[in-house]
């Protein structure tokens, strides 16, 4: 007999989970590549970063779910929009993301609480205190981006280069 840690549902919204942290890190790698081809080094390099961490996020749901005994099942990834119109509507959908993930893992929080699942609960922590760093920092770099305008946008790559934005940088 195998030892399962985690309900069959929890199991499901976890696998749910590593599609939109996939999802999310496909979706600033087409973030990522528009900055590069606009020349906005710095604005590439933060949403490159921010892809490695969305990935290492999936990772660490897959991690869990191996060592509770659950089964891993990675969904199919939904595509990456990659056509924006201007710096501000690309950002703008990063924070959307953010916020959109924020509500998932609080989801999942209620579920594994209604379930008394206290490991879940645990594992869970990391990733809410991680939403609140996220959306603050996305939240921040669609304020400056709308601010500057789109003429001045290099004014955005000098905020970062100064230490702007550090949180996402860690």
């Amino acid at each position: 007999m195998d030892a399962v840690l985690i309900s069959p549902e929890l199991n499901r919204a976890f696998n749910e989970q590593i599609g939109r942290e996939l999802h999310a890190s496909h979706q600033y790698i087409a973030i990522a590549s528009y900055f590069e081809g606009r020349a906005l080094k710095k604005l590439a390099q933060l949403f490159f970063k921010q892809s490695e961490e969305e990935r290492e996020h999936a990772m660490k749901f897959v991690q869990y779910l191996n060592e509770v005994g659950g089964q891993v099942e990675i969904p199919t990834v939904e595509s990456a929009s990659s056509n924006f119109r201007n710096a501000e509507e690309a950002v703008r959908l990063a924070l959307e993301w953010e916020l959109e993930v924020t509500r998932c893992i609080n989801n999942l929080m209620t579920m594994a609480m209604e379930q008394k699942d206290y490991a879940a609960r645990e594992f869970l922590d990391w990733f809410v205190k991680e939403q609140v760093e996220e959306v603050s920092t996305m939240n921040d770099l669609y304020q400056i981006v709308r601010q500057v305008g789109e003429q001045y946008l290099i004014m955005v790559e000098a905020y970062l280069s100064h230490g702007g934005g550090e949180e996402a940088e860690e």
